[in-house]
C-alpha cells in the first residue's frame, strides 16, 4: 500500500469571510495505510486542514482528492459516497447523548441506508452484530444498551472509535482525539486509533496537542504554523529539537523530505 495515494491536496487555501487566513497554500500527499499526527500551536490551522479533507468546510482555492476522486468537485451523491469513506473522530466526541452506545455505533452505518430506514432505526442484523463486535474490540461490549451520557470521557471516545470501524472507512481524521481526558486514557484512545491503522488498514490523519504521543504513534509528523505546513518527516528520523522549531513557526525545508 506504500505510497498509493489516498489523500491529495493541491494549491490549497483557505481565507474566511473577515479576511483571516486558515491554510496558505498547502500541497501534500497521505499514502494508503499511513499513521500521520500533525502538531502545531492552538490556532495554526490544524482543525481548518482536517475539515478541509472532509468538506465540512469549503476552500477558498486548490483541489483535494480522496483516493483519486476530487471531493472539492463533488457534489449529491458523488459527494456522499467520498464521505462515506472518511470516519471522523471529534474531540468533544459528537455523540447522541440519550442514546443508547449501540444507536450512536450504528449511527456509523446511516450513509449505507435510506433515510427513512435509519429515521425508524431499521438497521439490519448484520450491522447491528457489526456495531456489537466493533464494541468489543474497543473493550465496551458489555455497555452495549446504556445511555451515552452514562459513561466517562474515555468510554465516550471509545464508543466514538466504535462507531468509525463500524463505518468502514478507508481514512480516519482525528481531530484532538484526546484532549479532554487524562494521560492513560488518552493512551487507551490512541491504541485503538494504532490498532485501526495496523489490523484494518485505515489510513489515520490525527491533530495532536502532546508531543509525546505523536513521537509515541505517529509514523510520520506534520508541522503546522499559520496556515503553513513548515515540516514534514518520519518520526523516527525527527530529533526533538524539531518540535521545539515547529511551534516557534521556523521553516524547515532542509530536514524535510
Amino acid at each position: 500500500m506504500k505510497n498509493q495515494p489516498m489523500i491529495q491536496l493541491r494549491n490549497v487555501k483557505k481565507v474566511y469571510p473577515n479576511g483571516t487566513v486558515g491554510l496558505k497554500d498547502i500541497n501534500l500527499t497521505i499514502n494508503k495505510g499511513e499513521f500521520v499526527v500533525i502538531v502545531g500551536l492552538s490556532g495554526a490551522g490544524k482543525s481548518t486542514l482536517l475539515r478541509s479533507i472532509n468538506r465540512l468546510q469549503d476552500i477558498s482555492e486548490g483541489d483535494i482528492e480522496i483516493d483519486g476522486k476530487s471531493i472539492t468537485k463533488a457534489s449529491g451523491k458523488q459527494l456522499r459516497l467520498i464521505r462515506r469513506d472518511i470516519g471522523m473522530i471529534f474531540q468533544n466526541f459528537n455523540l447522541v447523548k440519550r442514546s443508547s452506545v449501540l444507536r450512536n455505533v450504528l449511527t456509523g452505518r446511516v450513509a449505507y441506508y435510506p433515510t427513512w430506514k435509519t429515521t425508524f432505526n431499521l438497521f439490519s442484523k448484520e450491522d447491528k452484530l457489526r456495531a456489537y463486535e466493533a464494541l468489543q474490540r474497543v473493550n465496551l461490549g458489555e455497555k452495549i444498551y446504556v445511555r451515552a451520557d452514562k459513561l466517562s470521557g474515555g468510554q465516550q471516545q471509545r464508543v466514538a472509535i466504535a462507531r468509525v470501524l463500524t463505518q468502514d472507512p478507508k481514512i480516519i481524521l482525528a481531530d484532538e482525539p484526546t484532549a479532554s481526558l487524562d494521560p492513560q486514557t488518552s493512551r487507551h484512545v490512541m491504541h485503538d486509533l494504532k490498532m485501526l491503522n495496523q489490523e484494518y488498514g485505515m489510513t489515520v490523519l490525527a491533530n495532536l496537542h502532546s508531543v509525546e504521543l505523536a513521537k509515541e504513534f505517529g509514523d510520520r509528523v506534520i508541522g503546522v504554523h499559520a496556515g503553513e505546513i513548515v515540516y514534514d518527516g518520519k518520526m523516527s528520523e525527527t530529533p526533538d529539537s524539531i518540535f521545539d522549531q515547529i511551534y516557534q513557526g521556523q521553516k524547515l525545508e532542509e530536514v524535510n523530505e
